[in-house]
């Protein structure tokens, strides 16, 4: 596989989980009561976006074509936070599986960085982003842990 192919492949990846991000918290925002909390999906629903457009922007400057789905993992975390969210406390069951879900794009992102054989082009366009991806995982961490001690 050529440099670009790889780039594409591993570009493409990381477009792929900050979809399900993006979706998950669209649809989270949606279904919370707390107005505050509905209000911070949706700004790191648009974080997702930004992180989405942008690497799909380097995947097509490289004439690829950008990932225009998610991941099947992603939708199964989605229906079980729905049903966990049905049978419990709906706020703390979004933001635990967000908060994972968080966890799976900052592991995705160094993986892309640390791992040898990702061309130089894709490292470099998973280091512009880290810094979005590991504060948006810091948020959902630390939202994660207050409403666990509410409780």
């Amino acid at each position: 596989m050529d440099n670009n192919k790889k780039t594409q492949h591993s570009l493409n990846d990381l477009i792929e989980i900050a979809r399900d991000g993006s979706e998950f918290y669209t649809e989270a925002a949606s279904k919370v009561d707390n107005p505050e909390l509905a209000s911070l999906f949706t700004r790191m629903a648009g974080h997702k976006r930004e992180i989405m457009n942008g690497l799909s922007a380097d995947v097509a400057a490289i004439g690829g074509e950008p990932a225009d789905s998610g991941t099947m993992a992603g939708s199964i975390r989605k229906g079980y936070a729905n049903l966990r969210a049905a049978l419990g406390n709906k706020d703390y069951a979004y933001v635990a599986e967000l908060e994972e879900l968080e966890d799976r794009l900052l592991e995705a992102f160094r993986e892309t960085i640390q791992d040898d054989d990702t061309p130089a082009a894709a490292k470099a366009a998973a280091q512009k982003y880290l810094p979005q991806v590991q504060e948006c995982h810091d948020i959902m961490r630390n939202r994660k842990v207050a409403l666990k001690d509410a409780h």
